[in-house]
């Protein structure tokens, strides 16, 4: 796997790099493939990129030293679309923007060429603009209101600076068309399978289902743990965030909250469960890839990237609102079909979503919008 043009001059952006989420598995792909390409990106935390991107070359925008200060990249956003306009891209002949955010709005030269590998529009300006206006925030609601407008209206703007949006899913396709009025190309992200490096001992609990997530209130865990409240069924949840004592606190004894684990205990856990829990809705979902390798099923919210590698009876099954009570039908049906699930097929689905296919399309791709 080789571009055809190997002479040229490439760089990586990305809107932060402050811990572990799927943009970042999708970041250090991008960096595999193209080890000598700078990462510029707005703000990163150094412990972290230290031990995730050790080799890679850095370079953030002057918000660093505020970061560093202020120990949050929140209060600076409403400085981020100038901070992402500042970089100087004049020696490149190709950058690749890795958004959810800002970094598709960067200033090129005309002959320098914008490949943006969108993880979806902005959703807090977009389509969940109603619902973050109802969240709780400590700025005033007419701030909040002000902001998501001029945010629109940046954004907006922005991709059309982009020269070809990759979509991760068919989703964020429809998502671009709709809110940018541009096609774009699908190419699933990759997906990098655990493999456990020591002799893994089962958990100590038995039949239980598992959840692997970053502990936000947008990832809907807590209807899960709500509803195996009144199932009395095990369930494991894997993960931090500002969520988890509440999680902690309104779990009962059936239900471990054991928040962040290592790779190799995440692989255990993954081993042994009965199935996979995915309570909200993903652009394209990562996790429940990782749960198939381990011909695990999922249950999925009927929404989102799941609708596009989840085949009910056959790798999994759907549920059709996030209500307790809904989650737990789901969780029912899925039990009762265990028997039938077949591990190997399951297996095949993950295949699909591998970190070689999407390195050979990821090429492919840019040899062609680059072919002179």
């Amino acid at each position: 796997m080789s571009l055809r043009n190997a002479n040229l001059k490439i760089a990586i952006v990305h809107d932060w790099i402050l811990n572990l989420s799927g943009a970042e598995r999708v970041l250090k792909v991008l960096h595999d493939i193209f080890p000598q390409a700078p990462i510029y990106t707005l703000v990163y935390n150094k412990d972290f990129t230290d031990k995730f991107l050790p080799k890679a070359k850095i370079k953030p925008s002057f918000l660093q030293k505020a970061y560093q200060f202020l120990r949050s990249h929140q209060f600076l956003v409403p400085f981020m679309p100038m901070a992402i306009e500042s970089f100087d891209f004049s020696k490149f002949d190709l950058v690749i923007s890795s958004s959810v955010s800002f970094s598709k709005g960067i200033i090129l030269r005309p002959h320098t060429i914008n490949i943006c590998y969108c993880t979806s529009p902005m959703r807090q300006v977009w389509d969940w603009s109603s619902e973050y206006k109802r969240e709780k925030h400590r700025t005033p609601k007419l701030i909040v209101i002000l902001w998501q407008h001029l945010i629109r209206i940046w954004d907006r703007q922005a991709a059309h600076r982009v020269d070809h949006f990759i979509a991760i899913s068919e989703v964020v396709r429809k998502r671009i068309k709709k809110y940018y009025q541009v096609d774009s190309t699908v190419i699933y992200p990759p997906v990098e399978f655990l493999k456990s490096k020591i002799k893994l001992s089962k958990p100590d609990i038995r039949n239980y289902f598992l959840i692997v997530s970053r502990l936000f209130p947008s990832k809907n865990v807590d209807i899960a743990v709500r509803a195996f409240n009144r199932l009395n069924w095990p369930l494991v949840v894997i993960g931090d965030g500002p969520e988890r004592k509440r999680l902690q606190k309104i779990a009962n004894p059936n239900i471990q909250v054991l928040g962040h684990l290592t790779d190799d205990q995440v692989v255990n856990y993954y081993t042994n469960c009965s199935g996979f829990i995915m309570p909200q809705e993903e652009d394209f979902g990562i996790t429940p890839i990782e749960a198939f390798s381990y011909g695990k099923p999922v249950l999925a919210l009927r929404c989102g990237g799941a609708l596009e590698y989840i085949e009910e009876g056959i790798n999994g099954e759907f549920f059709d609102a996030p209500v307790p009570d809904v989650l737990a039908n789901g969780v029912r049906r899925m039990r009762e079909n265990l028997a039938k699930y077949n591990p190997e097929k399951i297996k095949k689905t993950a295949e699909r979503f591998s970190v070689e296919r999407f390195k050979k399309e990821l090429l492919e791709f840019i040899t062609n919008v680059t072919r002179v």
